[in-house]
């Protein structure tokens, strides 16, 4: 468990070097909400849209997400529990004005880039990123 990190991951870091080539700034691993105890990935704090990099086992992917053949039980139960809090996590921010971003891990950077400037020109962000040039 130790091994398993919760920020810097490769797809976060990917997703990230390719919001800032394009000329995004934001913060990492930051509290959308200060009473909140709950960190996005990536937070655009003017812009108000928190990015969230989801692993596929432990937030319960529908394509890859699996549990274990040992303790089933209680590796279903704390899946399920992960999935809730991140609808819970969902909802408070929303209700917050924030906007909401989850990339599932598989996704390749260039859609999840896509997913999160879509968000940012929704929100009404004063940054204009442009598309990537891959």
């Amino acid at each position: 468990m130790r091994s398993n990190r919760s920020r810097d991951t490769k797809p976060e870091l990917q997703l990230r070097s390719l919001l800032h080539k394009h000329g995004l700034r934001y913060r990492v691993s930051a509290k959308p909400l200060p009473h909140l105890r709950r960190t996005a990935d990536v937070v655009f704090t003017k812009a108000r849209v928190a990015v969230f990099v989801d692993g596929c086992y432990w937030h319960g992917c529908p394509e890859h997400g699996s549990i274990p053949a040992t303790n089933r039980d209680f590796w279903s139960r704390k899946i399920e529990g992960n999935i809730r809090r991140d609808r819970e996590t969902d909802r408070l921010l929303t209700e917050a004005g924030w906007t909401v971003v989850r990339v599932w891990e598989h996704t390749p950077p260039g859609e999840g880039f896509e997913v999160v400037r879509q968000a940012l020109e929704q929100a009404g962000s004063q940054q204009s990123p442009s598309s990537p040039s891959q």
